[in-house]
């Protein structure tokens, strides 16, 4: 339930100390049963300096220090790797709970992820993702590889069957950068067993440059986004299995690839007022799913086109109870200058299966009314006991912001600046912000150096 917008302001080169956001803010809390109603407080107060010099909370909040990179996996595998991203939490057996976390490593990473035999794609990427297994206390029982040899693991998105899906954030292909197989797959990890699961790529839900991902809890159909870095930019789809709801594993029965078209709109980017609506969007098939000569963004979709958008990112479902539920999914930024009909600070869509409607809910932009703090928000998340958290990604000190439903926002955590080595201290960027299944627990990662945290207190 990952929204990502990286450095919208500094790549704009906006001048404004913060982002504003004007339409239906309550949509952003209607993925969650408890968020939707309470829809988060007003702040927690001030923020109090950590004696330690590593994660300032307000007063009643602590943290514990889960992990952090070039430590020593439990499993014995090798070391932490570093570049923590994306994050999902799940329930485990007799009280335990499985962090699954993303790292986002290119072929010069450091700190790769350790190849171990059965969960390793490629020997030569060093993405992928690690299991913590955590006790009810939040200890840590066991960390170890939960699949490796993949490439820019970015984020992913939770299965209804309790498994996450990490995505591939590039489309090199064998040969490049050294690898020695195509990349730019989704792959599936068991935080109980990754070994059920393995390294292997669902190949029928495309290869591009995969951000995020959102299941439709009743149908089954995946919707995923793509961060694709040039113009003509990406494209949302939604994957339609051949098993769908099956369990774990089912994803690998194949299925059909489809790229949203929205009639008279080839670039999302133009639509700038919230509230505007598009009915009879269509689903087109996907020529080469697995673009293997021409990216599937760049593919010939016939004479209508297809609808493109610049930094498709964050995909999660929203909705709860027995109403149909939509997916939302997030444009980071346009900058008409890469080659988007418009500019602006980010957009959330919220897509209606059952209407084949579309319609943007929210806008990020210096001139509108709300005003978030802070330079450039990165990874969303929506709290159980409610609501919206938002990690920063910028210039000096970074913080957890919250959000109410109302469109308050406070501090909740900021990085200290010994967050960084004794040799080499530095500002990290915060990402992967998720919640314990109980809410008790936020648990959120520092990028850079690798660092993830356990956050507990009074949450509202």
């Amino acid at each position: 339930m990952s929204a990502t917008r990286r450095q919208i302001l500094a790549r704009t080169g906006a001048s404004v100390a913060g982002i504003a956001f004007t339409g239906a803010v309550s949509e952003l809390f209607a993925g969650s049963a408890a968020a939707s109603p309470l829809g988060g407080h007003a702040g927690y107060g001030p923020l109090i300096p950590d004696p330690a010099g590593l994660l300032d909370l307000p007063a009643g909040f602590s943290y514990k220090v889960l992990s952090r990179q070039g430590d020593t996996l439990r499993s014995g595998e090798g070391p932490v790797p570093g570049n923590h991203d994306g994050m999902g939490a799940f329930t485990g057996r007799r009280g335990r709970i499985h962090l699954i976390r993303n790292h986002e490593n290119r072929a010069t990473a450091r700190l790769g992820v350790p190849t171990v035999a059965g969960l390793t794609y490629d020997p030569a990427a060093k993405g992928g993702c690690t299991v913590l297994t955590l006790d009810g206390r939040n200890n840590v029982l066991d960390e170890r590889v939960g699949v490796a040899g993949t490439a820019v693991n970015c984020a992913g998105g939770p299965t209804p069957w309790g498994t996450w899906l990490t995505c591939e954030e590039t489309e090199d292909k064998a040969g490049t950068n050294g690898y020695t197989k195509d990349h730019g797959f989704v792959f599936e990890v068991d935080g109980a067993d990754p070994r059920r699961t393995g390294a292997v790529p669902l190949t029928a839900m495309g290869r591009f440059q995969h951000e995020a991902v959102a299941v439709d809890p009743k149908s089954g159909i995946v919707y995923e986004t793509e961060d694709a870095f040039q113009h003509p930019f990406g494209l949302f789809y939604r994957f339609l299995p051949n098993k769908p709801l099956g369990g774990t594993g089912s994803l690998r029965a194949g299925g059909a690839l489809e790229a949203m078209r929205v009639p008279g709109v080839p670039d999302l980017s133009v639509v700038q007022e919230t509230g505007a609506c598009f009915e009879g969007v269509e689903w087109v098939p996907v020529p080469d799913p697995q673009a293997v000569e021409t990216p599937i963004r760049l593919q010939d979709f016939g004479p209508k086109g297809i609808t493109h958008a610049q930094k498709l990112e964050g995909c999660y479902w929203g909705g709860h109870g027995d109403g149909p539920g939509a997916v939302y999914f997030v444009s980071s930024f346009a900058r008409t200058k890469d080659g988007s009909g418009a500019t602006h600070f980010g957009q959330v869509w919220r897509y209606e299966p059952h209407r084949r409607r579309l319609t943007l809910v929210v806008v990020f932009g210096p001139s509108t009314d709300i005003q978030l703090p802070g330079e450039s928000p990165d990874n969303i998340c929506l709290a159980p006991t409610g609501g919206l958290m938002v990690c920063e990604d910028g210039d000096g000190g970074q913080h957890v912001y919250g959000v109410s439903r109302k469109g308050e926002v406070y501090a909740v955590a900021r990085g200290a600046q010994n967050i960084g080595t004794r040799e080499a201290p530095e500002w990290g960027e915060f990402a992967g912000v998720t919640f314990s299944p109980d809410g008790s627990t936020m648990y959120v990662n520092c990028y850079t150096p690798g660092t993830t945290f356990a956050v507990t207190g009074p949450w509202r």
